[in-house]
């Protein structure tokens, strides 16, 4: 509030200087209040204009300082228009592996391999294991407000690779650009964050047929008032459940992807509004690596043949394609898939096949060069789906994005966090053209072969396992998970009683099913 002296002053001045009224015969002393007044008239308007100053001064300042925030969110500072960002997030879980029964690979791999071999059978038995399943520090940010970036490392499993590096442009809701490594945009669960996954492991849906992570870049959005998700993208191609290194593609052609998902009641208040379902689909046309140097004197890289290894819930693997086989063509995978959320209860379904080309490769006469065996070629055909349920037993809302409990665990407040049952079946089935013996020529010498892609005494041709488990979210932060898993197989063992170097025959005769695997899996994870 303005001094009383300062307004009466003012008033004064007012009403000396105030141009209706004239004195004729002004005394010095009525001069000298008037000069003072005016003064002070002058002091005021300063002072007002310096407060004026401050203010703008104050303002300018308050845009220019960066705002630091700490939450469970993560950590971040960014410019004070929240144009500019950078956050700091990250993901640390602690498995362990309990295996009753199962082996940790197919038959007969080799004597030297770690844990203990079974002569009977030629398996070596799965071992219990205590590892980091994924430690994963993230930094990513915002630059100018419409273009970011995200790089993420991972040490777990003993590694040390890059998971994520990419760079981004939001330049509308309706249209951005991904460009660099990062999760293809296909599958639904692949889709969900680490930290959200309802499940310790991924299901064969996901880490079988789909593909992980792949270098390229895609252009995606939302549309319809956000009630229909795209994505397209041109990426290098990764065999099935792959996870491409941080190097450049060498097979020449590259992958196409494409994905639609809908959430066609979202933001209506009826039970449908946790509904989403969509389709994801990839093509390309591929040659796996035959040879691995110039002179092709050398045996093709089994790492780049193209081909892949399907592991079990426990991450154990069952099937193995042969070492002459190779991919040799048309790869198209499509995978349809659904969730829906009400109140505590949450389901999601995936399906996914793939149809793939393979060849045989063997060894010319005459020179060491490696080629595609004649007739070999073959279209072979594979798919997996699942179906996975949960429930919140402390009533909390489920959803894609995970869970935040109502009331965070705290022995001193009562708390017992959010408490979640979940079970899930899935399963994988290979062509059963996989294991047959395919007739056909040597290119250089015409002599009829006998072989196969895989053999089926070694690799399993089906894989079946159900999951129930149970999810404790201590805060949003923090969640104890205990998974049992139990899978069985068809084929992928040798009949008992006969030589371990025994192969498959023509008639399948030798062939009996690979030991049932369960297993239990528990987590402990933090993540913010």
């Amino acid at each position: 509030m303005m001094p009383k002296k300062i307004l009466f002053s003012l008033f004064l001045a007012g009403v000396i200087t105030y141009p209706e009224i004239s004195f004729a015969n002004d005394s010095p002393e009525l001069e000298e209040l008037r000069a003072l007044v005016q003064e002070l008239n002058q002091k005021v308007k300063v002072l007002e204009r310096k407060g004026e100053l401050a203010e703008e001064d104050s303002a300018k300042a308050k845009k220019e300082t960066p705002v630091v925030k700490a939450s469970s969110n993560g950590f971040s500072f960014s410019s004070a228009d929240g144009q500019n960002e950078i956050k700091f997030r990250g993901i640390v879980q602690a498995d362990h592996r309990n295996y009753f029964d199962g082996a940790n690979d197919v038959r007969g791999r080799t004597n030297n391999r770690a844990g203990s071999l079974n002569p009977a059978t030629g398996f070596h038995d799965a071992e219990d294991s205590s590892l980091l399943r994924r430690v994963r520090p993230t930094i990513e940010g915002k630059v100018a407000g419409k273009y970011g970036f995200r790089f993420t490392p991972d040490f777990g499993n003993g590694n040390a690779t890059v998971v994520d590096a990419y760079v981004e442009a939001y330049l509308a809701p309706e249209f951005n650009i991904r460009a660099g490594k990062f999760k293809s945009f296909v599958g639904l669960e692949r889709l969900q964050s680490a930290a959200d996954t309802k499940f310790i492991e991924r299901s064969y849906v996901t880490n079988a047929i789909l593909p992980n992570r792949d270098l390229g870049f895609s252009v995606y959005g939302d549309v319809l008032g956000k009630k229909l998700n795209y994505a397209v993208g041109i990426v290098n191609g990764v065999a099935d459940g792959g996870n491409i290194a941080t190097g450049t593609e060498f097979n020449g052609e590259r992958e196409y992807t494409a994905r639609l998902f809908t959430t066609p009641f979202l933001d209506q208040a009826n039970a449908l509004s946790g509904l989403g379902f969509g389709l994801g689909a990839t093509y390309t046309d591929f040659t796996g690596e035959r040879n691995l140097d110039f002179t092709n004197t050398s045996a093709a890289d089994a790492t780049r043949n193209g081909l892949p290894s399907y592991v079990t819930e426990g991450q154990n693997t069952f099937f193995r394609y042969g070492s002459a086989a190779v991919a040799d063509g048309k790869r198209f995978r499509i995978s349809p898939q659904a969730y829906y959320y009400f109140g505590p209860f949450g389901v999601l379904a995936e399906y996914a096949r793939v149809d793939q080309n393979v060849s045989l490769l063997t060894t010319a006469t005459g020179n060491d060069s490696t080629i595609v065996r004649a007739g070999t070629n073959k279209k072979l055909s594979h798919d997996a789906w699942e179906i996975a349920a949960s429930y919140l037993l402390t009533g909390e809302d489920a959803s894609f994005k995970g869970v935040k409990p109502n009331r965070d665990f705290d022995l001193d407040k009562g708390g017992w966090g959010a408490w979640e049952l979940v079970a899930r079946y899935s399963e994988i089935n290979l062509d059963s053209d996989t294991f047959k013996n395919q007739a056909g020529q040597y290119a250089a010498e015409g002599t009829a072969i006998t072989s196969a892609y895989a053999d089926l005494t070694k690799s399993a041709k089906s894989a079946k396992s159900w999951v129930a488990g149970v999810n404790w979210y201590l805060n949003q932060n923090a969640k104890i998970s205990l998974n049992y898993a139990h899978t069985s197989f068809d084929g992928g063992a040798l009949a008992k009683g006969l030589p371990q170097a025994t192969n498959n025959n023509a008639s399948g005769s030798n062939v009996r099913d690979r030991e049932d695997e369960n297993a239990l899996l528990a987590r402990f994870q933090v993540a913010f």
